[in-house]
């Protein structure tokens, strides 16, 4: 029987999800779906369900279980965290940035939520405001890489070309070992960057 909190699995299925590793994500989210089964906790059960329907790209089965994981615990800030996400992936993107909020009012040490956020923001062209959720998330978890990676990108496309060096610098030396992909992308970009410096 698993011996993981249920915050645990939260936590690594959002490593697991950010890294790319979807058959990881996957035996987790199924654990930790099994271990809420036999704890008869509801609210984890829809949640986790979700993951496994996210992670099967059925956004819209995924928004059902959310909806049902945030009827059992209101104060779930990951529920609406995914919901938004899901919402997005189904081009229903009016109301995703209202999920994110909500999400934030209910669980504001939820440093996920921030970083989506601001994720989002980027991908609209809102950097200051995407740069201020990044910051938010930073003050939660100062050793978050892919939160330097998207503050990077955000100042790159602002011009801003030594604060984006500085925070894919940043990043690299946050990433673990098995992200070598990941960093040896962020080392190219960073020499890229460092040539056009010295062309300007």
């Amino acid at each position: 029987m698993p011996t993981l909190s249920f915050q645990k699995y939260r936590l690594l299925i959002d490593e697991a999800i950010t890294y790319n590793e979807p058959e990881k994500a996957q035996q987790l989210a199924r654990e930790a779906y099994e271990a809420a089964q036999l704890a008869e906790a509801l609210g984890e059960r829809m949640y986790f369900g979700a993951q496994l329907l996210i992670i099967d790209e059925d956004f819209a089965g995924a928004i059902k279980s959310l909806d049902a994981a945030i009827q059992q615990n209101p104060k779930d800030g990951a529920a609406y965290n995914d919901r938004a996400l899901c919402m997005i992936e189904l081009g229903q993107i009016d109301q995703a940035l209202y999920y994110f909020d909500r999400g934030i009012e209910v669980e504001p040490d939820f440093a996920t939520i921030h970083h989506n956020k601001g994720w989002y923001l980027s991908q609209l062209g809102h950097y200051t405001g995407a740069l201020a959720s990044f910051s938010q998330v930073l003050a939660l978890d100062a050793n978050r890489a892919v939160t330097y990676e998207n503050m990077a990108d955000c100042f790159y496309k602002m011009g801003c070309i030594p604060e984006a060096i500085k925070a894919y610098q940043k990043a690299v030396s946050l990433l673990s070992d098995r992200c070598i992909d990941i960093k040896s992308e962020l080392e190219r970009l960073i020499s890229l960057l460092k040539a056009l410096q010295v062309k300007k």
